[in-house]
């Protein structure tokens, strides 16, 4: 398969070549919380929010929790789900626990936080390849019709994180269990209260990184650059994101 960058052909991986497609019809489809029109509206304000003024001038401040405003607005989101889609996407490394049970404690609700999350993440991975590619962001594809499930997992709780996440080998009978594919480690749990998700980003990471069995089989590269460059880059996309995991 071939990608596109600066009017020149490139191969690509059959298997990355998929995922993106795949990722882009899923975020398009109705959730587990969210219709297939909002979760686009999700993904468009995502990209909002790196021009949002709001937002440029918390990341400045010494905390974000300091400046006072409203969120410059691409779509018609309840405000709650701006501010979460906002923070996660311009200053995710000063997110406090208080903070988050503000928001899932409130009208928004966890479940529909959780998904917002994995969407947030999911539209990050996304048009970061396109922009390192040097290649227009992708449009946003046409919602499917359609309702949310809005199922809740019945083992759901919280225990190891800020909001509820399943325990693996304690699903539910009847619930879908989010682990079978990936893996089950706390990465794994953590968008777990909203199950499909967690297939969603994780069917995605996977071929952007590496599935969980390859990351330690330093006897055998599965891409074009060796574990050492890629957890290189890794490690330092992590200390610009100021991530902690």
């Amino acid at each position: 398969m071939q990608i596109t960058v600066a009017g020149q052909s490139f191969p690509i991986r059959p298997g990355l070549a998929n995922a993106v497609e795949e990722a882009w019809q899923r975020l398009a489809q109705p959730g587990t919380w969210w219709s297939g029109a909002e979760r686009i509206a999700i993904a468009a304000e995502v990209r909002n929010a790196m021009a949002c003024t709001l937002c440029q001038q918390r990341k400045a401040a010494l905390s974000p929790y300091t400046v006072a405003g409203e969120h410059v607005l691409a779509g018609v989101l309840p405000a709650e789900a701006v501010e979460a889609i906002h923070r996660l996407r311009t200053d995710a490394g000063r997110i406090t626990e208080e903070w988050v049970r503000r928001i899932v404690d409130g009208p928004l609700g966890e479940e529909c936080y959780v998904e917002i999350v994995a969407i947030t993440a999911i539209v990050t991975g996304l048009d970061t390849m396109d922009e390192t590619l040097g290649r227009p962001l992708c449009a946003l594809p046409e919602p499917v019709a359609g309702e949310p499930s809005r199922m809740r997992p019945a083992g759901a709780i919280r225990d190891m994180a800020w909001v509820a996440t399943l325990v693996p080998g304690e699903i539910a009978a009847g619930d879908l269990d989010p682990f079978v594919v990936h893996g089950d480690k706390n990465i794994h749990r953590g968008v777990s209260l909203v199950p499909q998700e967690v297939f969603n980003f994780f069917d995605l990471d996977v071929e952007l990184y590496l599935r969980d069995e390859e990351i330690r089989d330093f006897d055998n590269e599965y891409r074009a650059i060796s574990h050492a460059q890629i957890e290189l880059i890794a490690a330092r996309a992590s200390s610009i994101n100021a991530c902690f995991y």
